[in-house]
């Protein structure tokens, strides 16, 4: 019998487990933490057996594959000695891949990925086709996999989780733009985070489409010197484009298949550049599925955002309260910031990641009146704009910060949690610090 070592026992991991037991696996899960009362009361419900707070070497080494969370690096000892013994090691998307014959829609990218998920997501659903939506986004994929039949799956695919990739190939594989981030996980070498993300194209065939961002150098640059099989289909907001997407006159043009598009940008639901891209990203993929225009243009009408990506809490005496908890990297933060049309109070801060605060500048110059810290590290935040912006406060939690930006803004005035940074020091994850944010707001 075959043995499944699933490391990691969260959404995905659990997932993974419940596929491989109805697969036939021998399955075990590990997990150097705690496993959640959720995932921990399905294994026991499927009869999978399961460690937390530790890893057993003897019962993991014995392996005939192991599917990791992407959570955990590739240079961790245990990993290290596994791949040197042999055993295949995946990620939990490779792993479900191979046992769904749907049609994919892959997102990868620096920014952007999440809205533009969503956003297929909703333009498929409408239009009457059968489609889940997984990968770092709502029930796992495997777990999808496992007890429904989609014909169709909108993935969001993180770095990490396109490093574990052998054979699983996107029909459609859209690449939103690419900005330093993680470096950490990749020696601080921006090349490799970029091969990474071009993971998402490796078993692309010419019968299949690569949607991507035509005014990032770092995917030109790629593209240049790494010819990749799949159909490209470009957009941009700088120039005018013969297959693909791009603007005129106010009005977002697609000229792919037979049949032209035309939106006027104030019909899109949301509102800013990177949205007007995901947008284009979104309409391509839907009408490569013989979406009707008609159906596409009334989706994206009434398409809702993304919680903590810009998610507009409330108004209160005349200052607006915004939450963009989930712009954990420089680029995010320069769309934020890029979209303010008001005297801003910056919320910044947490974990940094090797941030280069240096491209913020002339966006904080102009609209940043104040910075309130939220984080244990900010000298660099410090160093970076204090000649440029004359207040800047530090605080030691998501009430505080917001009691301190509410004394700061006057009326007119909008507050910005866009933090640049994980979360990992004052909070769970992302989400919990813009609900933090959003109860402080509203017990203001």
């Amino acid at each position: 019998m075959k043995r499944l070592v699933i490391l990691g026992g969260g959404e995905s991991g659990a997932g993974a487990a419940v596929l491989g037991m109805q697969k036939g696996f021998d399955v075990f899960v590990s997990d150097q933490g705690s496993i959640a009362k959720k995932y921990k009361e399905a294994l026991l419900e499927s009869h999978i057996d399961f460690e937390e707070h530790k890893h057993t070497e003897a019962k993991i080494l014995n392996a005939t594959i192991v599917v990791k969370s992407p959570g955990i690096p590739d240079s961790v000892p245990l990993i290290v000695k596994l791949k040197k013994n042999g055993v295949k090691v995946i990620s939990e998307i490779e792993f479900a891949a191979a046992y769904t014959d749907a049609t994919i829609i892959g997102i990868t990218g620096s920014n952007g990925k999440t809205t533009t998920a969503l956003l297929t997501h909703h333009l498929l659903k409408n239009a009457g086709m059968n489609v889940g939506i997984a990968g770092n986004i709502g029930d796992s994929f495997a777990q999808q996999v496992a007890v429904q039949s989609y014909d169709n799956y909108v993935l969001e695919l993180s770095s990490f989780q396109l490093d574990g990739i052998e054979n699983f190939k996107s029909h459609i594989a859209i690449l939103t733009n690419i900005t330093p981030d993680h470096l950490d996980r990749y020696e601080y070498d921006f090349n490799a985070y970029i091969a990474s993300k071009f993971r998402i194209t490796k078993n692309q065939t010419a019968t299949d489409y690569f949607i991507y961002d035509a005014d990032d150098d770092a995917i030109n640059n790629w593209l240049a010197n790494n010819p990749i099989k799949a159909t490209l289909v470009p957009f941009s907001l700088e120039k005018k484009i013969e297959y693909g997407a791009f603007i005129e006159d106010q009005q977002i043009i697609i000229n792919i298949h037979k049949e032209k598009i035309q939106m006027p940008l104030s019909t899109l639901s949301l509102k800013g550049k990177h949205n007007t891209k995901n947008a284009m990203a979104a309409t391509m993929a839907a009408q490569l599925l013989k979406v009707r225009k008609e159906a596409i243009k009334e989706s994206m009408a009434n398409f809702e955002g993304v919680e903590h990506r810009l998610e507009f809490v409330a108004k209160v005496r005349g200052v607006e309260y915004i939450n963009d908890s989930k712009a954990t990297n420089i680029n995010a933060v320069f769309y934020a910031l890029e979209c303010m049309d008001k005297n801003t109070v910056w919320i910044v801060g947490g974990v940094d990641k090797g941030n280069d605060y240096q491209d913020l500048l002339p966006l904080v110059r102009e609209k940043v009146k104040a910075i309130v810290c939220l984080g244990l590290e900010n000298e660099k935040i410090k160093d970076t704009f204090g000649k440029v912006v004359d207040m800047i406060v530090e605080t030691a939690g998501a009430e505080e910060a917001v009691k301190v930006a509410q004394k700061l803004a006057e009326t007119g005035d909008a507050v910005l949690l866009s933090p640049a940074c994980a979360s990992f020091d004052l909070f769970e994850n992302y989400e919990d610090r813009g609900r933090q944010f959003k109860v402080a707001v509203r017990n203001l």
